[in-house]
């Protein structure tokens, strides 16, 4: 009965029943949340080999359409997501430190850099909404689109209205057919570097352009008409590839931001200290995850060539 008695009072407040010592509950604790977040990846995985096989075989579809997206909001989202993942690592910090005040400021600040990255995002959707860019039937590119907007030509120089493109003048439809008085460099800045891409379609010539848009005289940004029929058919699989990367994205994004809430909560109740602080570092994992996949969104989606 004493040695009972003597293994309740010792017993960490924190420490599972089936657990011998803190230290081994907490390295459970850190292979399951790895173990889940490979889960993640895989999940995304798919989304990533889905957007690489689209883009590869439709090059020109995703070099026109990605003209829709804004990339200096998607710019400051990844350098506001970026800030977050900071706070977020001195927020595991200040806990394993046993400074609470530090501790809360830095998971409200994390927390109000999440919201800040959803507003931003509902920006861009609500711009996608106007402008009939969601997916399937509301893509005024989509055949089966039941509005009466036209799509537009010019993608290239839109982030509030869309502007038909100039007519082609008589020198641009000339040149087109003339061979590249320009070097690979120009289209390609990478070309002839050691980092000039390996890997191109068949029907891409060594620029990195269609044979169509290399054989120009001077660049001009792809436009609709320029497009083939197939092409333009396709130009809504941007969108839907574009929606279900970012929307997953978010919903962990939110799904983050309300788990870094529950540990604020705990937080300011003082649960977190030097002896015990492994929901602050499991929950600072699973949102350094979620600000890495955006790092990978965030060109691959906006800055295509």
């Amino acid at each position: 009965m004493t040695d009972i008695t003597t293994t309740h009072t010792t017993h960490p407040k924190h420490l599972a029943h089936h657990f011998d010592t803190p230290e081994q509950q907490y390295a459970s604790a850190k292979l399951g949340m790895w173990v889940f977040l490979g889960t993640e990846i895989l999940m995304f995985g798919g989304l990533f080999c889905a957007y690489g096989v689209y883009r590869h075989s439709h090059p020109e579809v995703f070099a026109f359409a990605h003209h829709a997206l804004d990339p200096v909001l998607g710019g400051i989202n990844t350098a506001v997501l970026i800030a977050s993942s900071l706070t977020m690592a001195l927020a595991v910090r200040y806990a394993q430190l046993g400074q609470k005040t530090a501790l809360v400021v830095c998971l409200a600040l994390t927390i109000l850099g999440g919201a800040g990255f959803m507003v931003i995002k509902t920006i861009e959707y609500q711009t996608k909404w106007q402008h009939h860019l969601f997916p399937g039937q509301y893509n005024v590119f989509n055949k089966d689109f039941k509005g009466d907007e036209k799509p537009p030509n010019d993608l290239s120089a839109h982030h509030g209205d869309f502007a038909p493109a100039p007519p082609p003048t008589t020198t641009t439809a000339a040149a087109s057919t003339a061979p590249s008085t320009r070097p690979a460099a120009y289209f390609d800045p990478l070309a002839g570097t050691p980092d000039e891409p390996k890997i191109k379609p068949s029907f891409v010539d060594p620029q990195g352009l269609a044979s169509a848009n290399a054989s120009l005289e001077t660049y001009h940004p792809l436009t609709f008409d320029r497009l083939s029929p197939l092409d333009r058919e396709r130009v809504g699989t941007f969108f839907s590839i574009y929606f279900m990367m970012t929307g997953l994205h978010g919903f962990h994004v939110v799904l983050g931001m309300g788990l870094i809430l529950w540990i604020l909560i705990r937080a300011r109740k003082n649960e977190f200290g030097p002896e015990y602080f492994t929901p602050v570092d499991l929950v600072g994992l699973y949102w350094h995850l979620v600000d890495l996949i955006w790092i990978f969104l965030f060109p691959l989606l906006y800055l295509i060539h």
